[in-house]
């Protein structure tokens, strides 16, 4: 079941400058750090009232955020919704007819396993779902 929002991704060109606006922004003390390379990604994340904010920056121009930055520009990229059983709410999702891009879970930041949803079929929004591995 999916049980709320986890986090807003952003892609970001640059993850140190844009660590320093946001850290600017909302006075951040410390941002969470990783690589996640099955996505291609350095990820910098902060809490921000039980919600977290994930500064994305590409490590290989064949990323996903490396694409979308070049075709989009810097911004959102997707919001990230938790599940507490995330292979369930896939397979429901694809059949009610929800188009999907991962059908199975992959690794993603946080030790968690995520799964991204079509925008095609959530009105232009990208959404991932997230389950924490533990």
């Amino acid at each position: 079941m999916i049980k709320g929002i986890n986090h807003i991704g952003i892609a970001v060109k640059n993850l140190e400058e844009s660590m320093k606006k946001f850290q600017t922004i909302f006075s951040v003390e410390s941002f969470h750090q990783e690589t996640v390379e099955e996505q291609k990604v350095k990820v910098a994340s902060f809490d921000l009232n039980g919600i977290l904010i994930e500064l994305t920056a590409a490590t290989d121009d064949s990323s996903p955020i490396a694409k979308f930055i070049e075709k989009r520009g810097e911004g959102i990229h997707h919001i990230a919704f938790e599940s507490d059983e995330i292979q369930s709410d896939l397979t429901k999702l694809s059949n009610d007819g929800i188009e999907l891009i991962n059908k199975t879970p992959a690794d993603g930041a946080h030790d968690m396993l995520i799964a991204f949803l079509h925008p095609k079929s959530t009105n232009g929004v990208l959404m991932e779902l997230c389950q924490p591995k533990n």
